[in-house]
């Protein structure tokens, strides 16, 4: 058994901070509050990242195995040890072939066997469900209307933990009650939904949203939409994208205010996500990325190239206290796909964990104890 030593003079354990260095004994954290290293950075636990569409130049849904293993790879050395693919909308067929890909990588990444990075935790299905007027990049022709029938093979055929659905929809309803009673994450999303058609999609058991405010109705006076609906309820946790991007610095400080305990920070990353300028893929979408930003050919947002690391540095900036912004991108998380043993930096958690320096910027990160390279 390897037994390593993080070099860290304080670590952030359940959003509390303690003094002095962390021991990782295997693939497990055996000791946090050891005597500090001398000029160490701050240990924080692994972040888990619920929307990669694609990270390093590969896109989830249309790459191979060793393909999701280099995004992987990426992912770990940027500070995301876990992380579930996004899947955005295309036909079943395409979508099938991604999720069996999805459950080899998951597989691959038993205890037992090789690490290749950040730990893959399924499969999130962004579509089709969606509502056409807001259906951002997703390609029109693959939308369909909600249908447990198009869902039951595609949720035997790989590890599916989350599906996101306009609520207004016909069938939504029934469809959302149908997947929560299974244990999947419903998230409510790409929607012209109404307050009321909002509250009814949370009721039949919805519990999080598609990146606030982006392809969702907005807030008004005397119509809350979506958006406000999520904010407005206790029982919703608020997945944002914080990318400088996606919503304005003022729309953000909104966020982190109402959302508070609440907020769950996601990346929505794409291939072009940890590589240079140039065009890269979507599924069957082309996407540029010029800078901090990747727009379809029309112009618009498609996705983002932020690692979740600066995304937790710009919630701080928005209002977030750094532990609140820590625990947004790591525990909160995997805690709302039921994975209550990732997130965390605690004596017999897993030894996913990362070392940042006085900028907030990885100096190392380790998934299940093997560092990160």
């Amino acid at each position: 058994m390897t037994s390593r030593r993080l070099g860290a003079a304080a670590a952030l354990v359940d959003g509390r901070y303690v003094v002095g260095d962390v021991r990782l004994d295997g693939n497990v954290v055996a000791a946090v509050g050891l005597p500090p290293a001398a000029r160490g950075g701050l240990a924080v636990p692994g972040l888990v990242d619920l929307q990669v569409n694609g990270y390093a130049g590969v896109d989830f849904l249309t790459s191979e195995v060793e393909g999701w293993r280099t995004a992987a790879q990426a992912l770990a050395r940027d500070g995301v040890t876990a992380y579930v693919a996004n899947l955005t909308t295309a036909p079943s067929g395409a979508t099938a072939a991604a999720l069996t890909t999805a459950g080899l990588v998951v597989d691959a990444a038993g205890p037992a066997l090789p690490r290749h990075g950040s730990r893959c935790l399924g499969a999130h299905l962004e579509g089709p469900f969606l509502a056409p007027a807001r259906r951002g990049t997703h390609p029109e022709q693959h939308l369909r209307l909600p249908s447990r029938e198009l869902l039951e093979p595609l949720l035997a055929t790989g590890p599916v933990v989350g599906v996101t659905i306009a609520p207004e929809l016909p069938g939504a309803l029934e469809v959302i009650g149908w997947l929560a009673a299974r244990g999947v994450l419903v998230a409510l999303g790409h929607s012209d939904a109404t307050a009321e058609a909002a509250k009814a999609g949370f009721d039949a058991g919805a519990r999080t949203v598609t990146h606030i405010f982006n392809a969702m109705t907005g807030m008004a006076s005397r119509e809350p939409g979506l958006a406000g609906t999520a904010l407005a309820r206790e029982d919703v946790l608020v997945q944002a994208i914080l990318d400088g991007c996606h919503l304005s610095a003022e729309t953000a400080a909104v966020v982190v205010a109402a959302a508070r305990r609440r907020l769950v920070l996601v990346t929505d990353a794409v291939a072009a996500a940890g590589a240079p300028d140039g065009t890269y893929r979507l599924g069957d979408v082309a996407v540029t990325k010029v800078g901090e930003m990747a727009r379809n050919a029309d112009g618009g947002l498609a996705g983002s190239v932020s690692p979740l690391l600066a995304c937790v540095r710009r919630a701080v900036e928005a209002g977030a206290t750094f532990e609140n912004a820590v625990v947004a991108a790591s525990s909160r998380p995997a805690r709302l796909i039921g994975r209550t043993d990732l997130g965390r930096l605690r004596p017999g958690d897993p030894a996913d964990a990362v070392v940042l320096d006085d900028a907030l910027e990885v100096s190392s990160a380790y998934v299940a104890g093997e560092l990160a390279t």
